[in-house]
This record gives structure tokens, C-alpha cells and sequence, in this order.
């Protein structure tokens, strides 16, 4: 009977004790849940910086590879170039060598050239027709001249 009349009279501060219990979890569970969003924007943080540093290095690599391209084609480019002489003693000095040799030929193979040329532009209206063979080039190249 005791108990029962204590509990008459303390409820409001047993609802009260309640209260406060279940504030305390509550503000457990909070500071749980800070600690998870701080863990989470930790880890969010880190990935971040390391996808911008993964970023930067393909960006570098790219620019690289850009570079090392470049240059490939400018070098690929520069040995498409014609080689233009202007000086008659450039011309002669080129002659000697050994490549020069194989490219340059006689004044007299030019005229040929060019003999062939006219030749094959005079009748273009007939292609079948020839005035007769194409004369040979005994000096040049087996690649072409």
C-alpha cells in the first residue's frame, strides 16, 4: 500500500524522469548521428580530393601526349616538305652526294620529262590511243623517281 501511495503522489516527477531518459537517448542518438555526418563528409571529402588529383594528372598526361603528338606530326610534316634548292652551286654540292646521285638526273632526262608529258597531255580526248611505248627510265629507282 506504501508503494502505491508514493506512486500517487511522485507521478508527475516519474513522467517527468521519463522524459529526461528518453532526452538523454535522444541526445545520444544525435551526437551519433553528428559523428556519422562528420565521418561521411570526411570521406566525401577525401574522395573528392582524390578524383580532382586523378583529374589533374590525366589533365597533365593529356597535355603531354598533345605535345609529344604535336611534334610527331610537325616532324612528319617537315619530311613530306619538298626539298627546294635555289643556288646553282647548292645544286651541284647536292649532285655529288650519294642521294643526290639518284634524284638529280641529266638536263636531257628532264627534256624528256617533259617531252613525255606533252606527249600524254596532247591527245587526252583518247585514251586508248599511244603514238607508241612510254619510254623506259633506266636510271631510275626501282620505287619510282
Amino acid at each position: 500500500m506504501k508503494a502505491i501511495a508514493l506512486l500517487r503522489r511522485f507521478w508527475p516527477a516519474l513522467i517527468v524522469l521519463a522524459l529526461g531518459l528518453c532526452a538523454a537517448r535522444l541526445d545520444h542518438l544525435r551526437a551519433d548521428y553528428r559523428l556519422t555526418l562528420t565521418n561521411e563528409r570526411a570521406a566525401w571529402s577525401a574522395a573528392i580530393a582524390d578524383a580532382d588529383k586523378a583529374r589533374l594528372a590525366d589533365q597533365a598526361r593529356f597535355a603531354e601526349q598533345q605535345a609529344s603528338a604535336a611534334q610527331t606530326y610537325a616532324a612528319a610534316l617537315a619530311a613530306r616538305q619538298p626539298l627546294i634548292i635555289h643556288s646553282k652551286d647548292t645544286v651541284t654540292r647536292y649532285a655529288q652526294t650519294d642521294a643526290g646521285r639518284v634524284l638529280c638526273r641529266a638536263p636531257e632526262r628532264v627534256r624528256d620529262i617533259d617531252a613525255l608529258d606533252a606527249l600524254l597531255a596532247r591527245d587526252p580526248a583518247a585514251p586508248g590511243r599511244s603514238g607508241g611505248a612510254v619510254p623506259t627510265d633506266g636510271t631510275a629507282p626501282a620505287a619510282g623517281r
